[in-house]
């Protein structure tokens, strides 16, 4: 239920980006150095990440995609490990894995890359 309404806080108090408003090629290098441990990141490591982690191109794809992209790191595992400034974590225990620290202009530019993979689709 924590989860949950933090999830949902978040989603309203985070402003939906413009799609201008991130660099796809910064995005695809954060993508690379921080989220390839567990997702696929196309063209980079098509055959790592974790079996069951759902790969970049296909959350890209999903219907509802963008808004999981745009809300990442309040869905869990995220918030177990990423750091964004402003928004506080769901605990106080300490991070389970190395932590991720990330800049509201990093999520943009990452939500600019996963346009950028959800046009090569259209």
């Amino acid at each position: 239920m924590r989860i949950s309404s933090f999830l949902t806080l978040m989603v309203l108090l985070w402003p939906a980006p413009a799609a201008a408003d991130g660099n796809a090629d910064v995005g695809r290098k954060i993508a690379t150095e921080h989220c390839s441990r567990c997702h696929v990141i196309p063209e980079f490591n098509p055959h790592g990440g974790i079996g069951s982690t759902p790969s970049f191109r296909l959350l890209a794809e999903l219907e509802d995609g963008m808004e999981r992209f745009e809300t990442f790191f309040a869905r869990r595992p995220h918030p177990s490990f990423v750091q964004v400034p402003d928004i506080a974590p769901p605990t106080d225990l300490p991070t389970a894995l190395e932590p991720v620290k990330m800049s509201r202009r990093d999520i943009e530019d990452l939500i600019a890359y996963a346009r950028k993979l959800r046009d090569w689709q259209e």
